[in-house]
């Protein structure tokens, strides 16, 4: 099952990453392999464990004993819904011991890395409205420019309904520990590595109190919906808490059973929970919903889940959950033992935290 970005999945749940040809690939063998020796004892090694995707080896098929893939742990396994964006770090993609072809290749690939310090590879958004996913490919963060990247990274931020606020201020805490390991370290530098930003494009495991769960049709009664009005089970997404005197129920939007793998061409057909009509009712007790209430007396019919993802969308950000958000550096082919801090790197980020950070604040 390869994916767009030529890594494969394994069964066990790590991603199989092809090595380059020499001396690209075994560059980055051997990085892994610093930095997660089992001897290793420096503590900036240990601690740049936590921003990388774990690594298990490497792994060769039976039948091809010469290729040679990186085994890698799957950072979006633990997603229902994976929005994932790729984003090159630094003022050069270009290491060091770069020809002067090489040199002018990358430079012109895209001329503003110098002054925006990132380009963004690739990107796919879930949208909530139309349950489907959209793409993007380098072509469109080549194309973004000074005055476009701001609204260019804010589409990765927004589902279609609303921008996530959540996962944007989540990222920038997990940008701002990964600025300062660089800040605090000058043995290794980075050319042409990236962030992988993860984050939850569906609203998984938030509870909310639903009243007047009607049928829409006696005759349509969904699988798991008892004649005493305890929902058991419908469709793997909503699961009882449990049930009140007064009729109320206290339902959890959670994640379905099947299991989504993040960067496949595969197309997903809608789910259908028509057959329930949900009135979300004010929480006073928590007073959950007091920046929306136009939206609380709403009945929520037809896509039950995509509505209730609306509703999320609205509620003040210190009640959710903190977001549920990875960001993991990734493509390490051009890291280089150096004396000195990683300027070009550091100046990337600082600028994609200045980004991030504007866009919260619009």
């Amino acid at each position: 099952n390869t994916s767009l970005l030529g890594i494969l999945q394994h069964p066990d749940g790590t991603v199989l990453k092809q090595l380059q040809p020499p001396p690209r690939g075994p560059r980055e063998q051997e990085f892994y392999n610093k930095v997660y020796d089992s001897d290793c004892c420096d503590s900036i090694l240990l601690e740049l464990r936590e921003y990388l995707p774990k690594y298990f080896g490497v792994w060769s098929p039976p039948t091809a004993p010469n290729d040679t893939y990186l085994k890698l742990e799957d950072v979006t396994r633990k997603f229902n819904k994976p929005c994932i964006m790729d984003v090159k770090i630094g003022q050069k993609s270009y290491d060091p011991y770069a020809s002067a072809e090489k040199i002018q290749q990358q430079v012109s690939k895209y001329p503003l890395m110098e002054e925006i310090g990132f380009l963004v590879l690739g990107m796919r958004v879930y949208h909530v409205s139309s349950d489907s996913y959209e793409t993007q490919n380098q072509h469109y963060g080549r194309s973004l420019t000074k005055e476009t990247v701001k609204d260019g990274i804010s589409k990765f931020f927004h589902n279609g309904y609303c921008l996530r606020k959540d996962a944007i201020a989540a990222s920038i805490q997990k940008v701002e520990k990964i600025l300062e390991w660089f800040e605090g370290q000058k043995q290794l530098n980075f050319y042409a590595s990236s962030l992988l930003f993860v984050y939850e494009g569906s609203c998984q495991s938030t509870t909310v109190r639903l009243s007047d769960v009607t049928l829409a049709e006696k005759r349509g009664v969904p699988k798991g919906l008892l004649s005493g009005g305890d929902i058991l089970e419908y469709n793997n997404n909503i699961h009882v808490i449990n049930s009140t005197e007064n009729g109320k129920i206290e339902a959890s939007v959670s994640k379905g059973l099947s299991k989504f793998y993040a960067l496949h061409k595969k197309a997903y057909s809608k789910r259908h929970h028509g057959q329930l009509s949900l009135k979300v009712e004010n929480l006073e007790q928590d007073n959950v919903w007091k920046s929306s209430t136009c939206i609380t007396q709403e009945h929520l019919n037809g896509n039950v889940i995509p509505q209730l993802e609306k509703v999320f969308c609205h509620m003040p950000t210190e009640i959710k959950e903190s977001a549920n958000v990875e960001v993991r550096m990734i493509d390490f082919a051009h890291v280089f033992p150096s004396n000195t801090k990683d300027e070009g790197y550091i100046y990337g980020l600082k600028n994609l935290i200045t980004v991030l950070q504007n866009i919260l604040d619009n």
